[in-house]
């Protein structure tokens, strides 16, 4: 995988309006994982798009009425296939984390990277997304030396008791030993 101007090549690119510039001086320097699924614990379908793109029909699902009008991103989404979807440049500040705080430092969109995964805290994530986002975390390092492996962390553990994504079936132990033999 090659990212080259702040966008992953071969990626299937829906920009999103949902981002802006990062703070003057910023350092990209966290990759925060999520898990995300709509409706919840339903896969497939464009659903996380539109919801990403703002045009997600509240008409479509109950749970879609409490969502609609949130205005959030993500850098990019990995499929329960492997496919990526990028949404917003690596270099730019997508709104996937919220109110959030890593090893002291608010708000963690300011210098963070978000993938989400397609999946559910409690259905575990398929062995092709677990390939792709290491195949995926290896280039970031690449392109932004400051995500080092300690600078990985869950939605979970930069917002706890908001945030409980990527949630208990996320497998950590594997994908950091894919991180080592990628």
């Amino acid at each position: 995988m090659r990212i080259e101007n702040g966008w992953l090549l071969n990626a299937d690119i829906q920009k999103s309006p949902n981002f802006n510039q990062r703070p003057v001086g910023a350092s990209i320097n966290l990759l925060v994982i999520h898990g995300i699924s709509l409706p919840p614990a339903s896969f497939g379908g464009e659903f996380i798009t539109e919801f990403f793109l703002n045009r997600l029909d509240p008409a479509q699902h109950p749970y879609f009425e409490e969502i609609s009008h949130l205005k959030v991103s993500a850098h990019g989404l990995i499929r329960r296939d492997g496919a990526i979807i990028q949404f917003v440049g690596f270099h730019e500040r997508a709104w996937h984390a919220g109110q959030s705080c890593f090893g002291g430092e608010e708000d963690c969109n300011n210098y963070s990277i978000g993938i989400e995964l397609e999946g559910a805290d409690d259905i575990p994530y398929s062995e092709q997304q677990y390939r792709v986002l290491a195949k995926l975390t290896l280039a970031l390092q690449k392109a932004y030396p400051a995500i080092t492996n300690d600078r990985i962390a869950g939605h979970s553990d930069i917002a706890p008791g908001r945030k409980t994504d990527p949630g208990a079936a996320f497998d950590w132990a594997h994908y950091r030993s894919l991180l080592k033999n990628t």
